[in-house]
């Protein structure tokens, strides 16, 4: 063989041997790295159950110590058992006959012992309240206390120790954090969980004619729902869900009475059955939405549209069966909503101006506010 094509042959195969082993090495190592990385991933979720199991156990609120925020999956696990799914039945007579019907919402438990705090329009007029946990346990619900201001109630169930949601602060929020719901969204599926961010956190909103302060949230929210948790990236309960906007068109827009509102009521509920130092004026009122409109109201005549006076609750009121309200504490009276707000400014004992419209004259009453109190 020519030397020249010879020596062109050894070079060749020297070239083959070096990528070759070169080929080999970059696999040891690549391998090697693989390997640390499994070992890395594997400490890393070690440490996570640590950390996870650490604020389980503490309960405590992790906002100072340069924690990291958990992910969804590991909210989920930290909360799902804390919230249950309520179902209850109405039954009214009609013609002679009685009916019954049935409802469905969310709860969360609040306290071992098995109190639960949910939507006052959730449970209202039932006479059967059944809470079911996500073991799949039934437990007959006792009505502690319900206040359709706040729309906040209190349920207790009894059978051992249960797990509660740990509150968190919502007065920390920031607009475009992250939140999880969980909830029993249509009344059928429970334990049902979804993620969305705080859309605005002081969002006003006129509910059955009271007037909230809420957290709005595009996380999907549908009936069923209320009643359920809204909680942070902490595993911390920060908002009870109570409305959807619904309509065509409408998506994305969900609220939730905030726990820092919540906490007091929820107190007052559970050691009195009813929320102390509210004041109302003693007197049932209903709004005339068009004028000539009276089948309900006591007199059988003709009323403009506008808040009627329709029962005297107290003794000793200066109202009457009738009357319109026109102006409270100065301000003038057009919805039902326009009464809670001027009431939301006193306490019990306060002195305030009525002004309404009697027969056909103009009146000025003076009225001492009331505590409202259980019927």
């Amino acid at each position: 063989m020519p030397k020249p094509m010879k020596n062109l042959i050894l070079a060749f195969a020297f070239l083959f041997v070096a990528l070759f082993s070169g080929f080999l090495g970059a696999n040891f190592a690549l391998a090697g790295l693989d390997n640390a990385t499994t070992n890395q991933i594997a400490n890393n979720s070690t440490q996570n159950e640590i950390n996870q199991a650490g604020f389980l156990t503490n309960k405590n609120p992790l906002k100072t110590d340069n924690s990291e925020p958990l992910t969804a999956v590991q909210v989920a696990a930290m909360t799902a058992n804390s919230v249950v799914e309520i179902n209850t039945e109405i039954t009214a007579s009609f013609w002679g006959q009685r009916y019954t019907s049935q409802a469905a919402g969310s709860g969360v438990i609040i306290n071992t012992d098995g109190y639960i705090v949910t939507n006052a329009h959730v449970i209202e007029g039932a006479q059967k309240i059944t809470v079911r946990t996500t073991d799949g346990t039934d437990y007959s619900a006792k009505l502690i206390g319900r206040d359709s201001q706040s729309d906040l109630a209190v349920l207790k169930i009894n059978g051992g120790s249960f797990t509660a949601a740990t509150l968190g602060n919502s007065s920390q929020l920031v607009l475009g954090q992250e939140i999880v719901v969980i909830g029993n969204p249509l009344g059928k599926l429970g334990g049902t969980v979804t993620k969305g961010i705080i859309s605005a956190l002081d969002r006003e909103i006129t509910i059955d004619n009271q007037t909230m302060n809420l957290l709005q949230t595009d996380a999907a929210i549908n009936g069923g729902n209320s009643g359920g948790g809204m909680f942070n990236m902490y595993g911390e309960l920060v908002g009870i869900v109570n409305a959807k906007s619904s309509g065509i068109g409408i998506e994305g827009l969900g609220f939730a009475i905030p726990i820092d509102d919540a906490k007091s009521v929820i107190n007052d509920l559970i050691d009195n059955g009813y929320v102390t130092g509210r004041a109302v004026i003693g007197v049932t009122l209903t709004q005339v939405a068009d004028s000539g409109y009276y089948y309900y109201y006591p007199q059988q005549q003709r009323y403009e549209a506008g808040i009627y006076v329709y029962a005297v609750n107290v003794p000793n009121c200066p109202l009457q069966e009738g009357d319109m309200l026109v102006t409270l504490d100065g301000t003038e009276i057009k919805a039902l909503s326009d009464v809670s707000d001027v009431l939301k400014k006193h306490s019990p004992g306060d002195l305030i101006k009525a002004t309404v419209k009697r027969d056909g004259s103009t009146k000025t009453l003076s009225i001492t506010l009331r505590e409202s109190t259980p019927q």
